[in-house]
């Protein structure tokens, strides 16, 4: 899936190593997959929300369950220096 950030960058998770797709589960769904006891890591399955993070200007953008319209954006408001 290709899509193009406000910023003009062109976001795309056929890249290897994909550096735009996050894996954020809610705790309800993490306490879903822990409990169907002990399990391999390649058994966990995907998140319900497609969640893309631009690597140039850094949104967050979150897509319905079948990823193809986006729910939320978020901004950046400012960076956190270390």
């Amino acid at each position: 899936m290709k899509y193009e950030c406000i910023c003009g960058e062109i976001l795309w998770d056929g890249n290897i190593p994909n550096n735009i797709d996050l894996h954020v589960y809610t705790d309800k769904e993490m306490d879903k997959i822990i409990s169907m006891g002990q399990i391999d890591t390649l058994d966990i399955p995907d998140p319900e929300h497609k969640i893309w993070r631009c690597s140039c200007c850094q949104r967050i953008y979150v897509f319905e369950k079948n990823g193809t319209k986006i729910i939320q954006r978020y901004k950046l408001e400012y960076q956190i220096k270390a």
